[in-house]
């Protein structure tokens, strides 16, 4: 996963307010609930695309909505605190 981290784009599926909080660095916010209004941003974006929340669940709903719109290099982040360790360690 780490060297994921370094290519492709990391999308944080939370609230505008736990974004603002803390983030993963480079991350973009794209609140689950609007994500499936922007498949095409996504469609645009480096692959492959690392969706994130708190603690997964909404990141694998992201993943779910992506794929099903032909997005296939789309990969289920986890957690924020998960996800910095890794990035850490």
């Amino acid at each position: 996963m780490k060297e994921l981290l370094n290519k492709g784009t990391l999308v944080d599926v939370r609230s505008p307010q736990e974004f603002a909080g803390k983030h993963f660095p480079n991350a973009i916010n794209i609140p689950l609930d609007q994500v499936p209004q922007k498949v095409n941003e996504f469609k645009e974006m480096p692959k492959p695309i690392i969706a994130y929340c708190r603690s997964g669940n909404r990141s694998g709903m992201a993943v779910s909505i992506l794929k099903q719109a032909g997005i296939t290099d789309v990969i289920n982040g986890g957690g924020l605190e998960d996800l910095l360790q890794q990035a850490t360690n």
